[in-house]
Formats: C-alpha cells, sequence, structure tokens
C-alpha cells in the first residue's frame, strides 16, 4: 500500500485546519468596544454616539448637529482595527424653529423702529414677521424722513396705513 497519498492528505488536511484556525481568530467585538470607547475620549463627535458590535459590524446610533459630524464618526470608526463594516443609524438634528429666528429678528426690528419713529408721536408702529405697518397721523413732508429712516432697517415690508396732513 502507498503512504504517500495519505500523507499528502494527512498535510493537506492539516495546512486546512491551519488557516482556518488562523482566519477565525479576528479582533474580538470587545476590544473593538474598547477601542471605540477611547475614540469617544478624543473625537467630541462621537460623545452622542452609541454603538454595537457583532461579528466584527458595528452599528452606531444617536445624533449629531450635521453631516460633518456624522461623516467623522463613521471615519474614525472604520478605522479602528478589527472593524469589517460599519452600519450607521445616526441622524442629523433638525435646525432650530423658524419661530426663534423671527421673534429675535422682530425683537432687533422693535428696537430699531422705537428709535426711528421717537421723532413722531403720532405715529404707531407695529412689528410682525418682519414687515412694519405704519398707522396714525403724519404731515405729508415729514414722511420721506420716515420712511428713509425705517428703511435703513431693511424690514421685509413698511406697510404704510398713515392718514397725510
Amino acid at each position: 500500500m502507498n503512504k504517500k497519498p495519505l500523507k499528502r492528505a494527512a498535510i493537506l488536511l492539516s495546512i486546512f485546519f491551519l488557516l482556518a484556525s488562523i482566519t477565525s481568530c479576528g479582533v474580538k467585538d470587545s476590544t473593538i468596544q474598547e477601542k471605540i470607547s477611547e475614540a469617544t475620549k478624543t473625537t467630541p463627535e462621537l460623545s452622542s454616539i452609541t454603538s454595537a458590535v457583532k461579528d466584527g459590524v458595528v452599528t452606531l446610533s444617536g445624533e449629531v448637529k450635521d453631516d460633518a459630524a456624522k461623516a467623522t464618526c463613521e471615519t474614525v470608526i472604520k478605522a479602528i482595527k478589527g472593524v469589517k463594516s460599519v452600519a450607521s443609524n445616526i441622524t442629523i438634528a433638525p435646525p432650530p424653529p423658524v419661530q426663534a429666528i423671527t421673534d429675535s429678528t422682530d425683537d432687533a426690528l422693535k428696537k430699531g423702529v422705537t428709535d426711528a419713529t421717537k421723532d413722531f408721536p403720532s405715529v404707531k408702529a407695529d412689528v410682525a414677521d418682519g414687515m412694519i405697518t405704519l398707522t396714525g397721523d403724519l404731515k405729508r413732508n415729514s414722511l420721506p424722513k420716515l420712511l428713509q429712516s425705517l428703511s435703513t432697517l431693511k424690514p421685509k415690508k413698511i406697510d404704510n396705513k398713515l392718514t397725510l396732513k
């Protein structure tokens, strides 16, 4: 009986098991999770992000302020040794409500309107949504001066409902 084919088969089988054990000895999920925790300390964008690791696949969840912060989180995690892929469930925070911006704009506009109309006691000026509404009485020759002062405040519109004398 020829023992060469058996030796070859035994060697090939040994090589197969050796390769299988080497490839299955990748970085452990717990090690990847530790590296993510370390990265969180040096990357502020990761502070609001949670992560889960399963078989080298990292799933990120949470909310960041913009697309750049999201991209930073994904890039940092992908660079960690042992990470096979990143599943990103990161969302972008919505912009602040428009009403808050309008309110602060209106506040600044109201202050400017108050200053511009102080020399015209018979004129009442209301500010809403960036628009100025003028009511009351005014001498015709004073109208250009008032409108010019109000125009420098750059309102969306000046609604002139004044009665001219």
